[in-house]
């Protein structure tokens, strides 16, 4: 699946990278596959097991993704009541350092010219100790002793510093071989409000864009510009997305569809495949199939893991109700 091309033109490297392998049905459908998956049919692959653990199958499988689109936990944002999650590490520097190790095992099941996109929020340091507060707004927002709410190293976690998780986790891949081509900017037009005083209001987060090589597929022209001579223009790196209101069946950090469109538009071949390693409520994996590309998702959370079955399951029926319809 990965074939090695260094020694070859780049002409003929770039070519390449337009013209890229997928996985053929039989791995993607194969019986050892499909009884480790929570949830399976030709189309879309779900998985309740730890990320690292899932990743690590996958290779064993040797089944090969054309793109990864994901939104890791943040930061001390919230507790999932799972064992085996990530997010609540008592220093930042921990989160980034484990976020790395996952991330180099995507690495290993994402094709030479795959493309692997992030969306990670930031998170300020509070050192204010457990919020005691019984108001309820405060209490959704502040559980119980959340990392950065502790003393703090007086370093990066120092009271009211911002811990710029972002371009460190980038710096962080960056150092670990990958190469980050934008880190696009998600503009919300509809932030949470933010109580403060003495900042500005947050209102965006953001979305890298890593590759594995100099030559990769990125196909514009589904999300392109056009000019009036007729020309597509690729996207631009800032995008105003209105964030997901509200919760569904529990999942109250979901991404918005329109957040995940170029990333998967551009960047995965037609009939290829998109995993999202922690897939939540399933967001990619919905959008990935209306779009004909087939999906792997993964969560540690059983609870999200039958939301995206729930979710894809009730999209197939829809889709066979139109097909009766025409």
């Amino acid at each position: 699946m990965n074939v090695k091309t260094e020694n070859k033109p780049p002409k003929t490297k770039a070519n390449e990278a337009m013209h890229p392998q997928v996985i053929g049905e039989e791995i993607f459908a194969s019986d050892e596959i499909k009884k480790r998956a929570y949830y399976a049919d030709d189309t879309t692959l779900i998985f309740h097991m730890e990320v690292r653990e899932a990743l690590h199958f996958l290779k064993e499988q040797n089944l090969y993704v054309n793109c990864i689109v994901t939104s890791p936990p943040f930061y001390g944002q919230r507790d999932y009541e799972e064992e085996r999650q990530i997010g609540l590490e008592e220093h930042p520097k921990n989160f980034i350092e484990i976020l790395t190790i996952i991330f180099g095992l995507c690495r290993s099941v994402l094709a030479d010219n795959g493309s692997l996109w992030v969306n990670v929020g930031d998170t300020y340091w509070s050192g204010k100790g457990q919020h005691r507060s019984g108001e309820a707004k405060q209490n959704a927002r502040r559980f119980g002793l959340r990392p950065q709410d502790r003393k703090g190293d007086g370093k990066w976690c120092v009271p009211k510093q911002l811990l710029l998780i972002p371009h460190r986790l980038a710096i962080s891949m960056q150092d670990d071989g990958w190469l980050v081509r934008n880190d696009n900017v998600w503009k919300k037009p509809n932030p949470i409000p933010d109580q403060v005083r003495d900042r500005c209001s947050v209102s965006h987060e953001y979305v890298f864009h890593f590759v594995k090589e100099r030559w990769y597929y990125f196909d514009k022209n589904p999300v392109g510009r056009p000019t009036e001579s007729g020309s597509i223009l690729p996207p631009q790196d800032t995008w105003e997305v209105p964030t997901v209101k509200g919760k569904r069946n529990g999942h109250s950090a979901r991404f918005s569809e329109e957040l995940v469109r170029i990333p998967i538009l551009t960047t995965t071949p037609p009939r290829g495949i998109v995993l999202d390693p922690f897939a939540g409520s399933g967001t990619s994996l919905l959008f990935a199939r209306k779009h004909g590309f087939r999906c792997i998702g993964i969560d540690v959370k059983e609870e999200f893991c039958e939301l995206m079955k729930n979710s894809l399951m009730e999209m197939a029926d829809e889709e066979e109700r139109e097909s009766q319809s025409e």
